[in-house]
Parts: C-alpha cells; sequence; structure tokens
C-alpha cells in the first residue's frame, strides 16, 4: 500500500525543518513547527539524531540564552524558542535508539543551568519545567544507565532546590524524577549513603507534606508518599524514619484526607508504609 500524497508531501516538510535548524534565519520557525509534529513523526528522535549538524544547532540554541540567566533577562519570546528546542531533545532523550547516544555525549549537563534557575517569572519557570521534562523522559523507563548518569552529575540537589521552591507542576516532576531514582537500588543506597544526604532529602520532604496540608496536590502527594515508602527499604532510613523523621500526618493517618476517593495506589503505599514502620523489630542501625 503506497503513501497518499499528503502523507508524502508532509515527510518531506519534517525533513525540510530538519534542514532548516542549521540556519540561525529560519531555526525558530522550524523548531516551532517540529515541536508540534513531533508526537506525529515516531522516528522523529533517530532523524534528529543522525541529520548533519541537527543536534548541535539546537545546543546552539540552548547555550545562545546562557547569559540571559543570570542577571534574568530572558524574554518570553526567547523562553519559547529555546523551549521548543528542549522539546526535541526531550523526543530524543525518550526514544529508546537515541537515548544512550544523548547520555553518552553527556548533553543533559546543557540543562543544568536551567535547573538552577530561581526567578519566578513565568519564562524561567516554563524553562525549568520543560528541561525537568528532558529529565523525566529519560528516567520514565527503568534503565540503570540514565540513573547512574542523574548520580554522577550530582542532579539530587537540584532537584530538591525544585521541589522546595517551584511551582506545583515542577515539584511534581522533579519528585517524580527523584521517586525514579530512589526506585533503582544505586539510587537508593547513594541517597542512604550518608546521614547528610538522608537528611537533605527527608528535610524536603517533610516541607512537602507541610505545604501539601494547606495547598493539597494528589499527584504531587503520590510521589511524595511513594519516595517514603521506597526509603523504608534501607535498614537505616526506616530506623531513622520511625525515630524522628517521619511526618505525623504520614504516621497518624490525617495523611489520609488529602488522598482521592480513587486514588488506590496512593492509599496502598500509605498502608505499606505504615505497616513497614509499624513491624520494624530489628535494632536501630545508626547511620
Amino acid at each position: 500500500m503506497t503513501s497518499s500524497p499528503k502523507a508524502s508531501v508532509d515527510r518531506e516538510q519534517i525533513y525540510q525543518w530538519v534542514q532548516n535548524l542549521l540556519s540561525p534565519e529560519t531555526r525558530e520557525q522550524s523548531l516551532a513547527e517540529l515541536s508540534k509534529k513531533r508526537e506525529l513523526v515516531p522516528d522523529l528522535a533517530p532523524l534528529l539524531w543522525h541529520s548533519f549538524g541537527t543536534i548541535t544547532a539546537l545546543l546552539q540554541e540552548i547555550i545562545a540564552i546562557y547569559p540571559l540567566i543570570s542577571p534574568a533577562q530572558l524574554t518570553a519570546q526567547q523562553s519559547n524558542s529555546v523551549c521548543n528546542a528542549l522539546a526535541l531533545l526531550q523526543c530524543v532523550a525518550s526514544h529508546q535508539e537515541t537515548r544512550s547516544y544523548f547520555l553518552m555525549a553527556n548533553i543533559p549537563l546543557f540543562l543544568y543551568p536551567f535547573l538552577h534557575t530561581t526567578s519566578k517569572l513565568r519564562q524561567f519557570e516554563y524553562l525549568r519545567l520543560t528541561s525537568l521534562g528532558v529529565v523525566g523522559a529519560l528516567v520514565k523507563p527503568d534503565d540503570k544507565e540514565v540513573i547512574q548518569f542523574l548520580l554522577n552529575t550530582e542532579i539530587i540537589p537540584l532537584l530538591l532546590r525544585i521541589m522546595e521552591h517551584g511551582s506545583e507542576l515542577s515539584k511534581t516532576v522533579a519528585t517524580f524524577i527523584l521517586q525514579k531514582i530512589l526506585l533503582d537500588d544505586h539510587g537508593l543506597a547513594y541517597i542512604c549513603y550518608t546521614y547528610e544526604r538522608f537528611k537533605s532529602v527527608t528535610s524536603v520532604l517533610q516541607s512537602m507534606v507541610d505545604s501539601l496540608v494547606r495547598e493539597p496536590s494528589g499527584r504531587l502527594l503520590k510521589h511524595v508518599v511513594r519516595c517514603y515508602l521506597r526509603l523504608t527499604d534501607n535498614p537505616r532510613a526506616k530506623e531513622a524514619l520511625n525515630r524522628t523523621l517521619m511526618p505525623e500526618q504520614l504516621k497518624d493517618g490525617s495523611i489520609n484526607k488529602m488522598i482521592k476517593q480513587d486514588d488506590n495506589s496512593t492509599k496502598r503505599w500509605v498502608q505499606m508504609l505504615q505497616r513497614n514502620l509499624s513491624n520494624s523489630k530489628n535494632p536501630p542501625q545508626q547511620f
């Protein structure tokens, strides 16, 4: 069965937009068009990766706004353009064929300056959120190579800062990434390796629980609870949580009032968490 003329024309247009990324004069429009169409082109990630100069052009778009981060001078239009470039990098990061290349080229490091930003302006929040989306795409499948890369590049402090000070959506994505790191055995061991690391994570989680009492968010609560539950898989972490570091709202069950009626997974995780803590019969293990 042959492709329809319209499909053939669309395909040629995709090739042209990819080619146009190489020219600064046509890059902005091509970024916008490809970003809109990226979910309609299953092989866009390999096409971007293997096309001559394309990834370099995307990185040029990102690097060009570094000087506008501090002091904050980024305009909404500039933010929108670089976020379109980040959306294409997310496409590359999420594709099975290109994910390893993406890591080997250390491309996530180009996003870390955006995760460092603290400005509350919408264009900066959009930049942080889109950058988190790229990292979120990397961790979505269970891939030890990705977790090891993130641990080696010390992303945890960046995630914790966003979890504490970001918007609800940014907090949710950052907490999801932390959850995926914790669910990996190396990730759990890394965070529980020293008391200082463990305490920095639980302090932020405690702060999030306190804020969730004031401003409930079911999707954010789900990830926070899952992080706590996973921490109880480490004996030293479980004992420390049992002694002093578990939020009262999770211990006494008052957190249940914040869980949506149909959110059975979060309810189950809270029950498992409480059971893990109450069944702790091992002698205290100090960090």
